[in-house]
């Protein structure tokens, strides 16, 4: 079997032979970690860890706080103007897909929204450069990576206000500054863990911008002085974070797993770029290495190649619900030889229908 599944996602097999062994005995207690109290030191050992190899595998500064949560990056949508977007004022984003434009709706809820660029005229398969950032802005938003369209954002704005991003589908997939953001958010369960927790990396000096009275559980500055305990958090999920994480430092960190992520992506853009039966609809600029999709104009043509995918063991290659077609999703888990098994099928599938 072959994961291409855009979320929740494949993740490195010895996570899977860890948090299964801790379901039965976690680390020898006769407890599992299903039933472990969370206040107690088994859990804060495995947060704590969690949160420092966040630090150390993104190289934060001192300024930047980890926060694991519930809700997934959907909440973030409100709970980012919510906390950082005064009434009256105005805050920047990019619209560069579904997700994007999510987040733009939920904004405006609380303030002002200034869209500085969109690629909707073209159905997102494109990133649109050359567009302004305003000074006067309480901050600036966008997608580095849209997981439906297949786009994605390979440098950093440039910009003097605050700048956050949503990470959830290329986090710790490629080298980046990732103290140049104010505050960063992801689902984790495409490239860090399971689902059912949020990770958020946040600058201290943006905490209670907004100037709002909050709910205790919306106001960032509680979950921070909490240490990610203002509630009882998913224990299981951040347990498989930690592991993860873990595994990701060991094969080298970030710079190794790019190096992977560059190779699997190269093969697979390649090969379909070689076959004309194959339509990739993104700008090849703007591809994604996270999320390749691709089409085949012949209806009848797509349902046998889903076919073949589905017999020969590749899951999860269905596009998304919204745009149809392809899509095969490269995570930092995925194997090479999984790339490999796809492109040659690709190839022999052209051979004989082409």
């Amino acid at each position: 079997m072959h994961n291409f599944n855009a979320g929740p996602s494949i993740l490195p097999k010895e996570v899977f032979q860890e948090a299964s062994k801790a379901i039965l005995d976690f680390n020898n207690t006769g407890l599992s970690i299903l039933e472990i109290g969370h206040r107690t030191p088994l859990f804060e050992g495995v947060l704590n860890e969690a949160v420092s190899l966040l630090k150390e595998l993104m190289n934060l500064d001192s300024n930047k706080e980890v926060l694991f949560l519930h809700g997934g990056a959907s909440t973030q949508f409100f709970q980012i103007p919510m906390n950082l977007l005064a009434e009256g004022k105005t805050a920047a984003y990019l619209d560069c897909g579904v997700w994007g434009s999510k987040a733009i709706k939920e904004a405006k809820l609380f303030g002002n929204v200034n869209v500085v660029a969109s690629s909707k005229d073209k159905n997102y398969s494109y990133i649109p450069t050359g567009y302004e950032i305003p000074d006067d802005v309480s901050y600036f938003h966008y997608t580095t990576n849209n997981t439906i369209e297949g786009t994605e954002m390979h440098s950093i704005p440039q910009t003097n206000v605050p700048l956050i991003a949503d990470m959830s589908s290329d986090i710790l997939s490629t080298v980046m500054d990732f103290n140049k953001f104010s505050l960063i958010y992801a689902g984790a369960q495409k490239n860090i863990g399971a689902a059912g927790v949020n990770i958020l990396v946040i600058d201290k000096n943006i905490v209670g911008l907004a100037g709002r009275k909050l709910p205790t559980m919306m106001d960032y500055k509680n979950h921070i002085e909490n240490g990610s305990m203002l509630n009882t958090p998913p224990v299981f999920a951040v347990y498989v974070c930690m592991l993860t994480l873990r595994w990701l430092k060991k094969i080298g960190g970030v710079a190794a797993i790019e190096k992977i992520n560059d190779q699997k992506a190269s093969l697979l853009y390649n090969t379909l770029d070689a076959l004309p039966m194959f339509n990739l609809p993104v700008a090849k600029q703007d591809r994604s290495k996270m999320n390749v999709v691709f089409t085949i104009s012949d209806p009848e043509v797509e349902k046998a190649f889903l076919q073949t995918c589905k017999d020969n063991g590749m899951y999860g290659v269905k596009g998304h619900r919204s745009v149809g077609g392809f899509r095969a999703s490269l995570y930092n888990a995925l194997p090479l030889e999984s790339v490999q098994a796809l492109c040659d099928l690709i190839k022999d599938f052209a051979a004989k229908k082409g």
